[in-house]
């Protein structure tokens, strides 16, 4: 290995002179402690090195070696269930040789080289194959199926392949090019984390991300392949709305990025996620779960690495056919450490000292999500969805991470404090938020759940804006002057806040909501809401409207089973209909 001398040590940046021969990005290894560093500037033969670990005790006059190779990650069996630290370090294993602190330059491989696979092939020789083509499988745990791939870059004839148990550095299939170079084929592949996979074509956006999550399928829906912000104020609920989309979304593999947060957070990830029953299968969650901690307490530079590990192991899957969720908590904790190092490396600093480039760098992280038909003959549809917490101090999303993070997104679910401090979860803000995917997704609801999803959304639109309206003019004259059909609405819209609006994380019935579930919910409230329009129109009180018994029916329909929901709807709406009917007969409610 070739190498230079430290000349300078500024917390996690170190620049060393004497590497010219030294590529940007290259990984290098820091001093004779052997710290894992990256280059991220040059300047003749000094580079300035990002490193990746605590470089307290080092000092000028040391060596650091250079790999030649970029910061990279370890693809194959074996990350599914893994719990992985910002450069793709596995934490348990360390755990192992070291106990429950990090030692510095301790080297252990991603991926076990011991662990046994059972590879599975699905071409023969003689197969002609060309990059991205599956060229057999792994179980990687009971619900995940790992294809193993043609690497990028190879074409060929299959002149050998292997059934059996391998370790991940085994050969198992060898591929011949037209000409005469042999390709030995692992099951692992290496990949630079800073560059995106490639595919062969990206797709528009024309399936929703299923999360359970009423707030956002119905009013604020992601599409798969889709990208989403959430902002918001500490203790607004990024940390549990994003957990409850890794749990509940419609996705295959979930890459949790824990970027700088709490470490309390990150243990409460680590606690749940492997108690969670997936419903649809059975088994824990963890067995299509990966995880990259790298939490405030840990070195600043690896929180800018972090993000990049996740997306790429998230890709890998993608390129597998699998959709991909992605949650990356905090992208402003990730700004951060962009901010300091370069402020580290003396750069004209942007607005509130951001880099100039903080825009650019954002931008190139969320671009890497989108459903896509993956590279190789037989046609595979993978996506990639990517879920962005943002973290804007004293919840002004006015700052440049928030506003650089808007200009990318497409949906922007943005957290109110006003609402978390009322109790009101998930604390998004139906006022502020927007998707611009509800469009777009329309013609899928309206095919796949009821023709009139769509049109139940926009009405609920219409009156929680007239509600906010109408509560301007409350606050100033007060509710009594208000029509009967305005009252109307205040009551109307409370019922969508509190009983569609409002859903329990921690409740077992109503932490989850099909979309089926969530259509009926719609329905129920809208239906009150025309047949109590029809009474006032035939002058019944509004007092009498808004103390009908079948309130409380609508109101406790969200913790109806899924198994019930359907005679549990239609039960309810012919008792909406009853007691209205009654009402204008001039009848007691009960009757």
């Amino acid at each position: 290995m070739k190498s230079g001398i430290i000349t300078k040590v500024s917390g996690p940046l170190v620049v060393a002179s004497g590497m010219r021969h030294a590529n940007m990005f290259d990984v290098v290894r820091v001093s004779n402690k052997r710290l894992i560093g990256e280059i991220i500037e040059m300047h003749g033969e000094n580079a300035s090195i990002q490193v990746y670990e605590e470089t307290s005790g080092i000092a000028t006059g040391e060596t650091v070696e250079t790999t030649g190779e970029p910061l990279s990650v370890e693809l194959g069996p074996g990350l599914i269930g893994g719990i992985f630290d910002g450069i793709q370090r596995p934490l348990l294993e360390i755990m192992e040789l070291s106990g429950n602190n990090l030692e510095r330059g301790i080297e252990v491989p991603s991926l076990s080289r011991e662990r046994l696979w059972n590879f599975v092939p699905t071409v023969k020789v003689g197969d002609e194959v060309s990059e991205g083509d599956v060229l057999g499988f792994v179980d990687e745990t009971e619900i995940v199926k790992h294809k193993i791939m043609v690497p990028f870059g190879v074409n060929g004839i299959v002149v050998a392949i292997y059934e059996g148990e391998f370790r991940v550095e085994d050969n198992v299939a060898v591929i011949e090019s037209e000409n005469g170079t042999v390709y030995n084929i692992s099951l692992l592949q290496k990949w630079p984390v800073r560059k995106a996979r490639p595919y062969l074509k990206k797709l528009s956006p024309e399936m929703p991300l299923i999360t359970g999550q009423r707030v956002i399928d119905t009013l604020f829906p992601l599409a798969k392949g889709g990208v989403a912000a959430i902002p918001g104020p500490f203790g607004s609920g990024k940390t549990i709305t994003q957990h409850q989309l890794a749990k509940w979304s419609e996705a295959d593999i979930v890459v949790y990025i824990g970027c700088g947060e709490r470490g309390n957070e990150m243990t409460d990830v680590l606690n749940e996620f492997p108690k969670i029953i997936d419903s649809e299968t059975g088994k824990s969650i963890m067995e299509r779960t990966v995880l990259i901690a790298n939490t405030s307490d840990m070195p600043v530079a690896a929180r800018e690495a972090s993000v990049y590990t996740g997306i790429t192991i998230a890709e890998y899957y993608r390129d597998m056919g699998y959709n991909v969720a992605l949650m990356a908590d905090s992208t402003s904790r990730w700004a951060e450490a962009l901010r300091e190092m370069s402020g580290r490396l003396e750069e004209m600093p942007g607005e509130e000292g951001y880099p100039a480039y903080l825009g650019s760098r954002l931008a190139q992280f969320y671009e890497r999500a989108g459903r896509v038909v993956a590279l190789g003959g037989e046609r595979r549809e993978g996506s990639l969805s990517v879920i962005g917490a943002v973290s804007p101090q004293g919840g002004d999303i006015s700052e440049p991470v928030s506003q650089a993070t808007l200009r990318i997104v497409k949906a922007f679910w943005g957290l109110d404090s006003a609402l978390a401090y009322k109790r009101h979860f998930p604390a998004i803000n139906w006022l502020t938020s927007y998707s611009l995917y509800a469009e777009s997704l329309s013609e899928w609801f309206n095919k796949n759940v009821n023709s009139k999803w769509t049109e139940n959304r926009k009405r609920f639109m219409s009156l929680l804006s007239q509600e906010a309206s109408l509560e301007e003019i409350v606050k100033l004259v007060g509710v009594d002057s208000l029509s009967a059909s305005d009252r109307l609405v205040l009551e109307v819209s409370r019922s969508i806040r509190e009983d569609f609006l409002h859903q329990l994380a921690f409740h077992e019935v109503d932490t989850y909501t099909s979309l089926k579930k969530q259509f009926y919910m719609s329905s129920l409230i809208l239906s009150f809401y025309d047949s109590a329009r029809q009474c006032i129109e035939k002058g019944v009180n509004i007092n009498d409207v808004i103390r009908l018994p079948i309130r409380e029916k609508i109101g406790r329909f969200k913790y109806v089973s899924e198994s019930d929901t359907e005679c549990e709807f239609n039960e309810t709406l012919k008792k909406i209909k009853l007691e209205t009917n009654n009402l204008m007969k001039g009848e007691s409610a009960d009757a």
